[in-house]
């Protein structure tokens, strides 16, 4: 299903509110206004398979910018609007991008990326004007509202780190049918494990550009239920959200967890939270105390899953489950766990080891990578997938992490790259020899710490780590820089110039 079905259906239902303006997109509006932006595109020469990238923030017209790819057969590649303008270029360069189209409301980020894209053929911008775009609303405006006879089922192109630390494109392949067709995976386990319905009505407060978020209230969208944006988290005002649009349905990672259990108890109890019955959660390890606490308050509610970007497999467990197996992040949904040790053997219960999930084929390949598509594959199996993680499976067949990828850090439920920071620091000249991990943060799961053998002439203390903060800050998204720096004498490595992170890792791991 997609919005077109919904607007002839029920044409004045709120596809998408706004939380905090309370400003509504209708499903007809949804519909006609998508559709116009597919007709653009497709006179400005984008064909099937081609890419839309998204420099969006929380807005309505990010789902005017996502249906319009979808029912083209196109890509729509949602970009981090935290990031830094070369970082931005990089992935709408990287992803063959033919057209861009920007929030007005991102100021000069939008409009330096627009000089540092010169190939991206088609450039607009929604909610003021911005130097180097034309205007969206004027754009859809022009537009022809005819439907198609043909719309092809278009995908998401979203970004992981590589192994180098620069970001690579998850690259699906597209589906062989009309997006009007059934068949969407995630909308199916949505409706039948989760809940989802017509009935829904979602609170999404996480950014649109992650995967959760964009592809939550897309499947929203395909069940014909009404989403709810807030512009940006805040503890209380998701409260209040889920009082005042009486939400049945949400999505969180544990630092929001964190952040509504230290609201003062009286805040806490201020809100009629009654409408809500489903309470998804992932995209981190959620502490067994703050899950247990959450279930407390708003009763067993929760539904926890694990999966990745990548779409290897998933699983799910809900809160009575949980509570008769706290730490499990469930059975399968989607795929079929295997764990293997480091030659690929499958492990009995009990035993760690990596993650595979089994599946028909592999559904995705890492753009411009083959080398890193293989690298997730087992070695016997071409159909089993991996992103890294370590974990094991009980008696019961329920999944326990015991690790995430390595070395990744998980802040706040996003995945920042260790390599990434290091490689930025590599060149400073104050800077011998550089380690940046992940340590213990009660608020965020884990903060950025570096760890640095400064130059013989550099003076380590308070005035160096400020200066190297700032370089990182001048140079990537500053949720990648580091909280901290700690100078040493010098960093473990072995005989070959291997760095022994391990090592660093277990020294602040109960710091």
């Amino acid at each position: 299903m997609y919005p077109g079905s919904h607007a002839a259906a029920h044409p004045d239902r709120p596809a998408l509110i706004m939380a905090g303006s309370g400003d509504r997109l209708t499903y007809r509006e949804l519909d006609d206004r998508s559709l116009r932006l597919a007709n653009l595109l497709r006179c400005a020469g984008l064909a099937k398979g081609d890419v839309v990238a998204l420099l969006a923030d929380n807005s309505m017209h990010a789902y005017e910018v996502y249906w319009a790819a979808v029912r083209s057969g196109l890509y729509v590649c949602a970009v981090n609007s935290h990031l830094q303008v070369d970082e931005v270029a990089y992935i709408v360069g990287d992803s063959g991008a033919s057209a861009l189209v920007v929030s007005a409301a991102l100021g000069e980020l939008a409009a330096d990326v627009a000089s540092r894209v010169p190939e991206v053929r088609v450039r607009l911008a929604y909610g003021g004007a911005v130097r180097g775009y034309d205007d969206y609303q004027a754009g859809l405006a022009a537009a022809s509202a005819e439907v198609p006879e043909v719309q092809p089922r278009g995908a998401d192109l979203l970004y992981s780190s590589g192994t180098t630390g620069r970001p690579k494109g998850i690259k699906p392949g597209l589906p062989d049918r009309q997006v009007h067709e059934p068949g969407d995976t995630l909308v199916e386990i949505l409706r039948t494990a989760f809940g989802f319905g017509e009935d829904t009505v979602y609170l999404s407060p996480a950014p649109v550009y992650h995967a959760a978020p964009l592809r939550y209230c897309a499947s929203v969208h395909a069940l014909g239920g009404t989403v709810v944006m807030m512009e940006h988290f805040d503890a209380e005002a998701a409260l209040r959200a889920i009082e005042r649009y009486r939400i049945t349905h949400s999505q969180w990672v544990p630092t929001m967890f964190i952040r509504m259990l230290k609201l003062d108890p009286a805040i806490r109890g201020r809100y009629d939270l009654s409408s809500h019955r489903v309470a998804v959660h992932a995209a981190a390890p959620c502490p067994v105390d703050v899950k247990r606490a959450m279930i407390q308050w708003w009763g067993p509610i929760l539904l926890e899953y694990y999966a990745a970007t990548e779409g290897v497999g998933m699983t799910m467990i809900d809160s009575a489950r949980w509570l008769e197996k706290p730490g499990s992040v469930g059975r399968a949904v989607l795929g079929e766990p295997r764990i293997c040790d480091d030659e690929g053997r499958v492990l009995p219960a009990g035993e760690v080891g990596t993650i595979y999930f089994a599946r028909e084929e592999l559904r995705f390949e890492y753009l411009g990578d083959p080398v890193k598509t293989r690298s997730v594959q087992h070695p016997e199996h071409a159909n089993w997938a991996t992103v890294g993680d370590l974990g094991y499976l009980d008696e019961d067949g329920f999944l326990f992490l015991t690790d995430r990828k390595a070395f990744m850090i998980i802040s706040g439920g996003v995945n920042i790259y260790p390599q990434e920071v290091e490689n930025v620091l590599a060149l400073h000249p104050a800077i011998l020899d550089v380690a940046v991990f992940g340590v213990p943060d009660d608020e965020m799961g884990e903060a950025v710490k570096a760890v640095v053998q400064p130059a013989p002439d550099a003076v380590p203390g308070p005035a160096l780590e400020r200066e190297i903060l700032g370089y990182v800050r001048d140079r990537l998204a500053h949720y990648k820089a580091p909280r901290s720096v700690d100078f040493v004498d010098e960093l473990p490595r072995t005989p070959t110039g291997k760095l022994v992170k391990g090592k660093l890792k277990a020294r602040y791991a109960h710091s």
